[in-house]
């Protein structure tokens, strides 16, 4: 009997079945089938015998990844940039919702959300070659310090500038339509708890510490929490875009080094390893991070 109603429920759901089957094709075949290549971080790959008759090589190109001269600093410099991405993205979204909060006029306000996350939806193609243009040796910025008689800043040439150059146009590419997420939870917030704060003498300062903060707490740990997630996710499109040789002691993370030592040096199986490995770590990463998101913020995926 139960089968039959278990029959039932499937033929009635069939047309939802069909219509995510498009979608579950092309999981499968660009997210899943490609992973059969890791089997290159255990082999000693070349091109012409494939990955069937390459020598196997077994741990060699891990136990090599951590003796390569260059490994240390790519995983300081990911962590780095990764960890002060994390923090900035997460602390001016909050201060800008709560800015825009307070902003009564509706027209002026929606105008200004609007403006701040447009430079989501540009590329870093497009946002490299504009922050080369603005920040390089000849750029408008530059230029301006010149013209007040300051010395010029190497913004992409300069390892430490590198690092917070990096840092601020990412917090400014994204801080926008992340304040999108504090908003909408300011906007679950009850209003008779700003009534009663009022009549308490609250101003609006003393609201939005006592009222608007608590409420948003639950939110801010599932976001924080979820982003430990990408601590080895710098930032590949924007690195690669804006970094040259110069700055690769300071600037090259995991995802740059992969690209320039397996696509441009050709070493496949060690590129393949490094890979590897940072998928494994972060796979870790998101399960503590899933974790910590249920126990203090009450988060479930389902």
């Amino acid at each position: 009997m139960e089968w039959k109603k278990g029959r039932i429920r499937f033929i009635r759901q069939l047309p939802l079945h069909l219509l995510i089957l498009p979608s579950i094709i092309c999981l499968l075949i660009f997210n899943y089938a490609p992973m059969a290549g890791l089997l290159m971080a255990f082999q000693d790959y070349k091109p012409r015998l494939g990955i069937l008759h390459s020598p196997w090589a077994g741990l060699a190109h891990f136990r090599y990844m951590f003796s390569y001269p260059d490994s240390v600093q790519v995983i300081y410099n990911t962590l780095l940039i990764a960890s002060l991405k994390i923090v900035a993205n997460t602390v001016v979204p909050i201060v800008f919702a709560l800015l825009l909060n307070e902003v009564r006029t509706v027209v002026f306000k929606r105008f200004v959300q609007t403006f701040v996350y447009l430079p989501h939806f540009l590329s870093w193609v497009i946002l490299g070659g504009i922050l080369t243009d603005v920040l390089g040796n000849k750029g408008i910025v530059n230029n301006l310090l010149s013209f007040t008689g300051a010395d010029p800043i190497f913004f992409l040439g300069d390892g430490t500038w590198f690092r917070i150059t990096v840092i601020i146009s990412d917090v400014w590419k994204e801080f926008g339509f992340s304040t999108i997420i504090y908003l909408a939870a300011m906007s679950g917030i009850n209003m008779a708890l700003y009534e009663a704060a009022e009549i308490d003498g609250a101003g609006r300062f003393k609201q939005t510490l006592h009222v608007t903060l608590p409420a948003m707490v639950p939110v801010i740990l599932v976001v924080s929490t979820l982003a430990l997630g990408n601590i080895l996710n710098a930032g590949f499109d924007q690195i690669f875009n804006l970094y040259n040789p110069l700055v690769y002691r300071e600037g090259d993370i995991i995802d740059t080094f992969v690209y320039r030592v397996g696509l441009m040096g050709g070493s496949f199986s060690f590129a393949t390893a490094v890979g590897l490995f940072k998928s494994a770590v972060s796979f870790v990463l998101i399960v503590v991070s899933y974790r910590l998101a249920y126990r203090f913020g009450n988060y479930r995926i389902f």
